[in-house]
């Protein structure tokens, strides 16, 4: 063993300290795997070729992996016909060399451990390189080549290199599924309600959806004036605001109860969305709190609500027309520095695609993949607010469907769930008829009576459950969405 690290620490000059690796350790892990292949399948999962320092011991592994793939014996003496020609085999003693490695094989039970370490020092490695790149790149002054587009690009490379073996990919046993399945129906029957996703604090959407989950792309649409942007409001203040961090049935620390709420308001401004929040909170309406005419008792609500709500764990960013790239390293960016649970986005028309398309139909779809990318990303829900055509308006029935997306074939075909905010009052308070029309006016002021107060969510896709429609109450003047008292429910207030 020491000639073997003799050769090996002459041949790559471990003393200059030039990047991080350890010979001894790809020595051991490769003399291992040849003397029992069967530590390959416990280490590749961990490591590839690419994760080894030394190209020969690369080659080796990559040869043994072939072998061992296709249910061949990988021994030294089955390598030396693949191998024996290879120059830099040759500088280490040649065909012997692979023979010495084997024997000099200390523990096989070791191998997970020492590929942990080999792949360890290649993040480090990759690490040094990434910032080497970057500092070049930076320092080549170039019309093409803008600064902020560097910052996103390095966000997206640590990110990606930060993410690096986090998930086992490929197939994996029937019985490690059927575990994990187990596992998540366990949580949701552990937790209040018995919702496998995140709660939105609307209890028949939440019994209908079964909560907000992982990796969903859930779509909110609806005409002007339905109060999309509110519904999205109400359901992230009541994540944010029932957050609990604690440790999660895995061992890991994590939110137990709600979530950490990033806000992508491309519309609004952020103090406009706190506003909206607030009313809701402080129930003061938001009307009043634009004029600032507000009495001495509203506005100390008002401010108790505020000082209430200031350690919400609610991130917004109100910055404009950003593109899809930015937008997803932004998500990235919270993730890593405060978590993140869950993100919407108001509205998806407003997001820039990353390149020109040569149709909006094309820029929409890629908006679309880019969000459920990010789902799927981040392991989080991303609930984005979406437009709807004008042909609702040109219908009797005003209700939303799926051909009213704008742009709908590529939103509807990404969306995991596809919902609709709709409100009749809103449509009966413009049919109102003239004051002499006795007749028509009782009939409307019914009309009025019956729908006042009251939203539909239509549920139009749903892939983990049914479609249908969900009652709410709504309070214009707070902007608020709420649970809807049914006959059957006494004694449960209609909103939070």
């Amino acid at each position: 063993m020491t000639e073997i690290r003799a050769i090996a620490a002459g041949q790559h000059g471990e003393s200059d300290g030039t990047l991080p690796h350890n010979i001894e350790a790809e020595q051991q892990l490769l003399g291992a795997i040849l003397t029992n292949n069967d530590n390959y399948d416990r280490v590749s999962s961990i490591i590839g070729p690419q994760h080894f320092y030394d190209p020969v011991h690369a080659r080796i592994f990559e040869v043994a992996a072939a072998r061992i793939s296709k249910n061949a014996l990988a021994s030294p003496v089955t390598l030396k016909a693949f191998l024996e020609d290879d120059e830099g085999l040759k500088e280490l003693g040649g065909p012997a060399y692979l023979a010495r490695l084997a024997g000099a094989a200390i523990a096989s039970f070791a191998a997970r451990d020492y590929a942990q370490m080999i792949y360890d020092l290649a993040i480090r490695r990759e690490l040094i390189e990434l910032g080497r790149n970057i500092a070049e790149k930076a320092a080549r002054v170039e019309v093409t080549s803008e600064p902020k587009e560097q910052i996103v690009e390095a966000e997206q490379a640590l990110y990606k290199l930060g993410e690096q073996g986090q998930a086992e990919t490929g197939f994996q046993s029937f019985l490690r599924a059927v575990t994990q399945a187990v596992d998540v129906a366990n949580a949701a029957y552990q937790r209040e309600g018995g919702l496998a996703g995140l709660a939105t604090g609307l209890t028949d959407l939440d019994q209908k959806l079964g909560g907000l989950h992982r990796s969903d792309l859930l779509i909110l649409a609806g005409r002007p004036s339905m109060g999309k942007t509110s519904l999205a409001t109400n359901m992230a203040f009541n994540i944010a605001r029932r957050y609990r961090r604690g440790r999660l049935p895995d061992g890991t620390e994590g939110a137990v109860d709600g979530g950490v709420v990033g806000f992508f308001s491309l519309e609004m401004s952020s103090e406009q969305l706190a506003s909206r929040i607030l009313s809701e909170a402080a129930e003061v309406p938001s009307q009043l709190i634009r004029r600032g005419d507000l009495t001495e008792e509203e506005f100390r609500r008002f401010v108790d609500a505020a000082k209430e709500l200031e350690s919400c764990p609610l991130y917004i960013d109100d910055t404009p027309a950003l593109p899809i790239s930015q937008l997803a390293a932004r998500a990235r960016r919270l993730k890593r520095t405060h978590g993140l649970d869950v993100l919407f986005v108001d509205y998806l028309q407003l997001v820039r695609p990353a390149t020109a398309r040569d149709s909006r139909v094309n820029e929409v779809s890629e908006i679309t993949q880019g969000l459920k990318a990010i789902a799927k990303e981040l392991d989080i829900p991303v609930v984005a607010l979406s437009q709807l055509s004008r042909q609702v308006e040109a219908r009797e029935d005003k209700r939303p469907q799926l051909s009213d997306l704008r742009e709908s074939g590529s939103i509807e075909q990404d969306a995991d769930v596809v919902m609709f905010v709709f409100r009749e009052e809103y449509y009966k308070e413009r049919e109102k008829p003239a004051d002499h029309d006795l007749d028509a006016m009782a009939r409307w002021q019914d009309e009025m009576e019956r729908v006042h107060g009251k939203a539909e969510v239509i549920i139009g896709k749903q892939r983990h459950g049914p479609i249908g429609t969900v009652e709410l109450s709504f309070e214009g003047q707070f902007t608020r969405f709420g649970n809807l008292a049914k006959p059957h429910q006494r004694g449960i207030e209609g909103a939070f």
